[in-house]
């Protein structure tokens, strides 16, 4: 793996893996896990072997968003972020069931990747269902910020989609703020219906099932800022 930030909150392992994930963990993940040791202007090319668009999911739960827009867009390329173990085995198993080739794993910090690509390299930022951090101690650990946008808006590539949802009013209301505040960034979308193509995650479901209205924003890294 990469170099550790200290700035990583949150658990990095959960319950106890089942013996098949436990396997790729130990098999699977060394196969498709980018590491780093101070690498910059990293490409699709130079990740994959061949250029191609460049995704990137943030915090990608459980896996199952990343691997379906892995399946549903073979001719593109996937990093998914996550430091969670059980997550990161959750992924795997997807990966392996469907057989999906065009996805690579950071399992730390998604700022020591986000500063290893090349500036404009990045097609699409997915950061979907992320922590809220509720107490107000804690605000300055959520990924939507300066610090992150930032990074974010080095990476992307003019007119680029930056995709975040949230089902937790005050994370929503931080996150148009932060968004809105940004000279790099333009909203493209925010409402409670799904964009059109939305594709369903575990944490949409949770939340639907407590009550809870998620929100879905897209916004649009400007031509120049």
């Amino acid at each position: 793996m990469g170099v550790i930030s200290s700035r990583l909150y949150g658990r990095r392992k959960g319950r106890g893996l089942h013996v098949r994930k436990t396997a790729l963990m130990q098999s699977f993940l060394p196969q498709v896990q980018i590491t780093l040791s101070g690498e910059k202007g990293l490409t699709a090319g130079s990740l994959f072997g061949t250029p191609a668009p460049l995704i990137l999911e943030i915090g990608f739960g459980g896996g199952e968003h990343l691997a379906a827009q892995a399946k549903r867009n073979p001719e593109m390329r996937f990093i998914g972020c996550e430091p969670f173990v059980n997550g990161i085995a959750s992924l795997l198993d997807h990966l392996e069931r469907d057989r999906i080739t065009n996805v690579r794993v950071f399992a730390d910090d998604a700022r020591v990747m986000l500063d290893a690509l090349a500036d404009a390299s990045v097609e699409t930022c997915f950061v979907l269902f992320a922590d809220p951090w509720p107490k107000k101690k804690h605000r300055e650990r959520r990924f939507i910020g300066p610090d992150s946008l930032s990074r974010l808006a080095r990476v992307l590539k003019p007119k680029g989609l930056l995709r975040v949802a949230s089902d937790h009013p005050q994370l929503i209301a931080w996150t148009r703020a932060q968004l809105d505040g940004s000279p790099a960034f333009r909203c493209a979308y925010a409402d409670s219906v799904p964009p059109p193509d939305w594709i369903p995650t575990r944490y949409q479901e949770k939340a639907l099932q407590a009550g809870r209205v998620p929100v879905f924003m897209d916004y649009r890294r400007v031509d120049a800022f």
